[in-house]
């Protein structure tokens, strides 16, 4: 085995390792409104459930040079985001949204999808999307480095409204079809995963 104390290596080479190691990762496809109205659209994929009862989600959004990213301010300004889960047909569009651009500038222009109006949050969400979580901001959790500076906005997300395209979900059972969904997964540096070969481990009783 090899050693490594990540209080000896730098935060690039940090986070080379955190995140080749703990994956395959969700990814949270994020719009959110400015104060001035521009839909802000960008995937994170420090993503996944904090609880069930209430339904709560974390997304975690790492600064960049120290400043909050638009998805972060935006949804802590405005206390509302919708999450939208990644399908294998949406990776190419999702990538897109990944750019950096001004605030005044929404990503969903560099795409062809199309907003559609939430129920019960003024965020709008995407269309295309097979799952959407409206979501209220339940609490904001700065993280700060060792230097003393916020690397992080964690943000802890209630889902208070759930949509479903009609082929990934049985609304009789409240079970989500992943074979219809085909959901994407983020890797490391470059790559995603499929989950394509699923297979089942009963649990012990």
């Amino acid at each position: 085995m090899i050693t490594i104390d990540p209080q000896s290596i730098s935060s690039v080479q940090n986070y080379k390792l955190v995140t080749g190691s703990v994956v395959p990762r969700p990814i949270a496809w994020v719009s959110t409104l400015s104060e001035s109205g521009v839909l802000n659209v960008a995937p994170f994929s420090y993503f996944n459930i904090v609880a069930s009862d209430p339904p709560i989600v974390s997304v975690s959004v790492a600064r960049r040079e120290g400043q909050m990213k638009d998805t972060a301010r935006n949804a802590i300004a405005g206390g509302e985001l919708v999450i939208h889960i990644v399908s294998e047909h949406l990776t190419e569009e999702m990538n897109h949204t990944g750019a950096t651009l001004p605030p005044e500038q929404s990503e969903l222009e560099l795409t062809s999808l199309h907003q559609i109006a939430s129920d019960r949050v003024a965020v709008p969400g995407i269309q295309e999307a097979l799952i959407r979580l409206e979501c209220k901001l339940e609490q904001h959790i700065p993280i700060q480095s060792d230097a003393g500076n916020v690397s992080n906005d964690l943000l802890l997300a209630r889902i208070v409204c759930y949509h479903f395209d009609e082929k990934v979900v049985d609304v009789e059972k409240y079970y989500v079809h992943t074979n219809e969904l085909k959901p994407v997964a983020r890797i490391a540096g470059n790559e995603y995963a499929r989950l394509t070969d699923p297979f089942v481990v009963e649990r012990p009783l």
